[in-house]
């Protein structure tokens, strides 16, 4: 019996990940816009030049619909650790984005600002916050430890967005998309002094 549970697991794993693609942590499968990289033993990490938002984008990759998945690393520090994900971007401008505020994780008066869906460069948080309050944000549960790192999926299926924390099975973020962009790059996003990323995984749908 053992032999046989073992040859179906063998059988449906790789069906399973068949079009997941592994982006290698190393110089040459990123393109670097307001910052400094490091890649160093699997992990990405981000320092923020100071002039703006920082982007690493994956190079020669168009993506439209399908998922990401990634482990985060951002720090407990109020107002100093924006990270996350931006795709569907046409340049360094204009794209769409889903991040994380780590240091609001555990707070009681902000967890509801936890997770934010932007899109650049009409509709940046503020302006989102104030037109259309708690639809474009949401509280984190079960919550991640603010200093620790946290695996984040995020699908996307023009113009519907779902994001799952640490394996959630409901979206702890379930959004349409404001732009009418349905492709282009795909990247890292850090809006802070700086960010950490590993295990970047990309599965396109067909």
């Amino acid at each position: 019996m053992k032999s046989i549970v073992c040859l179906v697991a063998l059988v449906v794993i790789p069906l399973i990940n068949a079009n997941a693609q592994k982006i290698a942590a190393k110089p040459q499968k990123w393109e670097a816009h307001n910052c400094k990289v490091s890649y160093t033993g699997g992990e990405i990490h981000i320092t923020n030049e100071g002039k703006g938002s920082a982007l690493l984008w994956i190079k020669d990759l168009n993506f439209k619909n399908g998922s990401v998945e990634l482990d985060i690393k951002g720090k407990d520090e109020g107002g100093n650790s924006f990270l996350g994900l931006a795709f569907h971007g046409t340049d360094n401008t204009h794209y769409e984005a889903v991040y994380f505020r780590p240091f609001n994780f555990k707070s009681e008066k902000k967890k509801g600002n936890s997770i934010q869906y932007v899109s650049p460069p009409e509709y940046h948080w503020d302006n989102l916050r104030e037109r259309f309050p708690g639809k474009y944000e949401n509280r984190i549960s079960p919550v991640p430890d603010p200093n620790d790192w946290f695996h984040v999926k995020i699908e996307i299926n023009y113009p519907n967005i779902s994001v799952y924390v640490n394996g959630s099975t409901d979206p702890t973020l379930k959004v349409e998309q404001i732009s009418k962009r349905k492709n282009g790059r795909l990247g890292l996003w850090v809006d802070s002094d700086e960010g950490r990323f590993k295990n970047i995984r990309v599965n396109k749908d067909k």
